[in-house]
């Protein structure tokens, strides 16, 4: 099965099923509403791939994650139901369920465009980008693993890409193995996306022929790509970052 442009096997369908349509999923639940309910806080299952799906990032003090089934969420007050951060998709068992959790991953994302990359491409970037072809066209096997070590392990540095690559060792990679400067139309040139307080929020690296490798984020859901530079740089907008660039010494 090809999902966004990438084969994906039977294994990691019926991953994605736990991870975005489990039998019981968590509800952010007023306190109040969770007492007259008589539903408690259990946040300590919101594993890393649960909280990618439900979008449960900076849960508030007063707000319980508690775990519904189907028919338990309808008996939640309208409101509540509302204000839930994503969709909650449950099964149906008729077929079609396989359909949903593919759409589902497609929305809002563009298909990795790495098969229209000529050879001549991949053949130049083979010194400066040495892991870049094996780890295009991939989706990962759990969340954790960023655009940060992604560019990182596209350039050579082993165990990188499967990492949950922090700012601080990044920060250190660049100013080890790269240079201030660089365009977008040559291989190498990492695109780096900082905030206004000069942290790194964002990375993607050039192949060269106006093509980039990028990782959008670090959920299940979101794989290594290639994509137009423009459109790695359109994708990346964000009020409040700005776009700077370096090169890869080579």
């Amino acid at each position: 099965m090809q999902v966004l442009g990438i084969p994906v096997d039977v294994g990691l369908i019926a991953q994605w099923f736990e991870w975005l349509m489990p039998e019981e999923q968590p509800y952010l639940v007023p306190q109040s509403v969770a007492r007259n309910l008589h539903v408690a806080d259990d946040r300590g299952r919101l594993t890393p791939e649960l909280r990618d799906s439900f979008s449960l990032y900076g849960i508030e003090d007063d707000q319980l994650v508690c775990w519904l089934t189907r028919a338990e969420a309808q008996g939640l007050p309208p409101d509540v139901r509302r204000s839930q951060r994503a969709t909650h998709r449950w099964r149906r068992h008729d077929g079609t369920d396989t359909v949903r959790i593919v759409r589902s991953v497609e929305n809002g994302r563009r298909p990795s465009r790495h098969t229209e990359v000529d050879q001549a491409v991949w053949d130049r970037i083979e010194q400066v980008l040495p892991c870049a072809r094996r780890l295009v066209g991939t989706f990962p096997t759990r969340s954790g693993p960023n655009c940060f070590g992604t560019v990182m392990g596209a350039a050579g540095v082993g165990g990188a890409a499967e990492a949950w690559m922090q700012q601080a060792p990044f920060e250190e990679w660049l100013a080890a193995e790269t240079r201030d400067g660089g365009s977008d139309d040559e291989p190498g040139t990492v695109l780096l996306w900082r905030g206004r307080d000069g942290l790194a929020q964002h990375a993607a690296v050039t192949l060269g022929g106006g093509w980039a490798l990028h990782k959008p984020s670090q959920g299940w859901m979101s794989p290594i790509q290639i994509l137009t530079v423009r459109d790695v740089k359109f994708a990346s907008r964000c009020p409040g970052l700005y776009l700077h660039r370096r090169s890869l010494e080579h």
